[in-house]
C-alpha cells in the first residue's frame, strides 16, 4: 500500500476497499477507526486517511483526531493482531493522519469485538459467510490442533478421558496406556501440549463447563422425527461436553427405531436393519472430525422412519466436492481424526466416506445423498429402505472372497451395472478388473452386462438376455421379417431402427449388409427415398 504516499497522490487515490477517507476534523471515534481498519486488514490491508474529505474533488481540511497516534496505533494492533502504521502529514499548516494497516494472516479474518469486517463496496459490513469459509481453507489450517488460551486440564472430563483410555489401549493392545496419569494420557495423544490445551482436547473431553466457557458452538444434537412436517420433534436430546461422553448414546437412540427388513433366499430369511450400526458411526465420526469449528452452528442428526440426516457447518472442506469426495482426503481438523485413528474409530484414515458408499451398495440401499449441500453446511442423507431385495441375492453371489476385495468404486460400478443406469469414464476403468474377477461380462463393443449367474442368483435372468441383446443372427431375422411384411412399399431405414432400438446405425447397416449379400433383400431409390425390399416372397 505505499502507491499513495504524497497528499497529492492521496487526493486521487480510489476510495472503496483499499483506502478510507474521513474529514474528523476535531475527533473520530476509535470503536468505528477499529471496525474500519479491520475491514482493511480483511480485503488485502489498506490506509485509514484523516483530514481529507471523501468526496471528489478532494480537499484536505485538517484533522484532530487521534492526537497520539503512537497510542491508538499500539491499541489498534493489541486488538486486531495485524501491522499498523501512521504517518502524519503538515499540508498549507492542516494536519492529515493516515493508519497504514497491513492485511491479514493466510487463513484467518482479522476481528473486531467478535465481528469480522468487511468491505462491499463503500459499505462496511460484516464479513459474509461464504467468504469467511474461503479464507479458513486457504491454508487447510487444523483449527482443533490450536491452543485454547485459558482452558486447563480441569476443562477437562474424567469419564471422556477414561472412556478414551480404554479404546486406546484395547485398539493399541498396549496395557501401558491403562497406567498413565491423566495429563500424560492426554500428552501422549497430542490433545495436550507444552502450549497448552488444544481444542481437539476441549471437542473430545471438555466438560460442560469448559465447552460453555471457551467453545458454545461444539454441541451434537439428535432429533427424532416421526412426521415429514416442520414442528417439534418427538424426541431430541442436546449433547455439549466431550465426544466421548455421548458416542455411544447417539448409536443407543438411532437404534431404539431401528426396524428390520427382511428378504428370503432360498429357505433361509435374513433381516437387514434399516440403519447400518458401522455407518450412522462413520457419518458421526465425520461430522465431527471435518466440521468447521470456527463457524456458528451444530451439528445436527436428525432420524426419520426411513431416513438420517446429518447436518454439519462449514461446507466441504477445500478442494473436496460430491465428485471427488471418495478419492482425496482433506480432514479440517486433523488432530481430532488423529485422535480417532488411535482408539481405531477411525480404521481407514480418512476413507470412512469410502465405507459408506460400500455398505449402500452391499444392502442394496441407495448412494449417499449430499443435496441441500452448499458452502455454509454440509447435508448428509443415509436412506434405510432396501430398494431391490434380489440384489441383496445377488451380493451374496459374489461371494465374500470376491468382495474382500473389491473396492469402493468396484461395489459403484456393480450398482450402476444393476439399475441399469450409464458407466461413467470413472466406472468403465474399474470394468477390466470385474471382468477379470468373473463379476461383470464384455458383450460388445463398450458394452457390459453383470454374470448371467449373479442375475440368475437375484431372479433376473431374462434382464441379462434384454441387457446383453439379441445375438447377430436373430437380428437378421427381424429385420427379414419386417421387411418381408412391409410387402409392395418397401421399408425406410429409418423403421429399422424402431425393430432395434438398441443398435447404433452402423451395426444396422453391417446387418443389412449381410442380408443383401445373401441375396435376401434389395435396396431401391436412393438417399431419403430409398427402401429395402424381399427379394422372395
Amino acid at each position: 500500500m505505499n502507491k499513495y504516499e504524497t497528499i497529492e497522490e492521496l487526493l486521487i487515490a480510489p476510495e472503496g476497499e483499499r483506502y478510507q477517507f474521513k474529514e474528523a476534523k476535531n475527533r473520530y471515534d476509535y470503536t468505528d477507526a477499529m471496525k474500519i481498519c479491520c475491514a482493511l486488514a480483511n480485503c488485502g490491508g489498506g490506509k485509514l486517511v484523516f483530514g481529507i474529505t471523501d468526496k471528489r474533488p478532494r480537499s484536505v481540511v485538517g484533522s484532530k483526531a487521534f492526537e497520539q497516534p503512537e497510542r491508538a496505533r499500539e491499541n489498534l494492533m493489541d486488538a486486531l493482531h495485524v501491522r499498523v502504521d501512521f504517518q502524519l502529514y503538515e499540508h498549507d499548516g492542516k494536519r492529515v493522519l493516515v493508519f497504514a494497516v497491513a492485511s491479514r494472516a493466510v487463513g484467518l479474518p482479522v476481528q473486531a469485538d467478535g465481528i469480522a469486517w468487511w468491505y462491499k463496496g463503500d459499505s462496511l459490513i460484516p464479513m459474509p459467510e461464504e467468504v469467511r469459509i474461503n479464507i479458513y481453507a486457504e491454508s487447510g489450517h487444523d483449527f482443533s490442533d490450536d491452543i485454547c488460551e485459558g482452558a486447563t486440564i480441569a476443562d477437562l472430563d474424567n469419564n471422556a478421558i477414561e472412556i478414551f483410555r480404554g479404546t486406546w489401549a484395547e485398539n493399541s493392545r498396549n496395557k501401558r496406556v491403562l497406567g498413565l496419569m491423566t495429563e500424560q494420557l492426554m500428552r501422549d495423544c497430542e490433545a495436550v501440549t507444552d502450549k497448552g490445551v488444544t481444542y481437539a482436547a476441549l471437542i473430545l473431553f471438555g466438560t460442560r463447563a469448559g465447552l460453555r466457557k471457551y467453545l458454545t458452538q461444539a454441541e451434537f444434537v439428535f432429533e427424532y422425527r416421526s412426521k415429514e412436517t416442520a414442528g417439534p420433534a418427538a424426541q431430541r436430546e442436546e449433547f455439549r461436553d466431550g465426544f466421548f461422553n455421548y458416542y455411544d448414546r447417539i448409536w443407543e437412540l438411532v437404534n431404539l427405531r431401528n426396524d428390520k427388513q427382511h428378504y428370503q433366499e432360498g429357505f433361509h430369511v435374513f433381516g437387514i436393519p434399516t440403519f447400518n450400526e458401522s455407518v450412522v458411526r462413520e457419518a458421526v465420526l465425520n461430522a465431527v472430525s471435518h466440521r468447521s469449528y470456527q463457524l456458528p452452528g451444530s451439528i445436527f442428526l436428525r432420524q426419520y422412519r426411513d431416513r438420517l440426516v446429518v447436518e454439519s457447518p462449514g461446507g466441504f472442506p477445500w478442494g473436496i466436492t460430491v465428485e471427488n469426495i471418495l478419492d482425496r482426503q482433506a480432514p479440517r481438523n486433523r488432530r481430532i481424526a488423529d485422535i480417532f485413528q488411535l482408539c481405531g474409530l477411525v480404521e481407514r484414515s480418512g476413507q470412512g466416506m469410502n465405507l459408506i458408499y460400500e455398505m449402500a451398495v452391499r444392502e442394496a440401499k441407495p448412494l449417499p445423498d449430499f443435496r441441500g449441500t452448499d458452502v455454509h453446511f454440509v447435508k448428509l442423507t443415509l436412506n434405510g429402505l432396501v430398494l431391490d431385495k434380489r440384489m441383496l441375492n445377488l451380493i451374496n453371489k459374489i461371494g465374500d472372497e470376491r468382495l474382500e476385495v473389491m473396492i469402493t468404486e468396484d461395489f459403484i460400478v456393480v450398482d450402476a451395472l444393476f439399475r441399469e443406469q450409464k458407466l461413467t469414464p470413472a466406472m468403465r476403468e474399474r470394468i477390466k478388473r470385474l471382468v477379470d474377477m468373473g463379476i461383470v461380462e464384455h458383450t460388445g463393443r463398450g458394452k457390459y452386462v453383470l454374470a448371467r449367474n449373479l442375475y440368475e442368483a437375484a431372479g433376473k435372468s431374462g434382464v441379462h438376455t434384454r441387457i446383453d441383446g439379441l445375438d447377430r443372427e436373430t437380428n437378421k431375422e427381424l429385420i427379414l421379417k419386417h421387411i418381408r411384411e412391409s410387402g409392395d412399399k418397401g421399408t425406410p431405414f429409418k423403421e429399422l431402427r424402431q425393430v432395434l432400438p438398441s443398435r447404433s446405425r452402423k451395426q444396422i447397416h453391417i446387418l443389412l449388409n449381410d442380408l443383401r449379400n445373401d441375396g435376401k433383400i434389395e435396396l431401391r431409390g436412393k438417399t431419403n427415398n430409398a427402401t429395402w425390399h424381399s427379394t422372395s416372397k
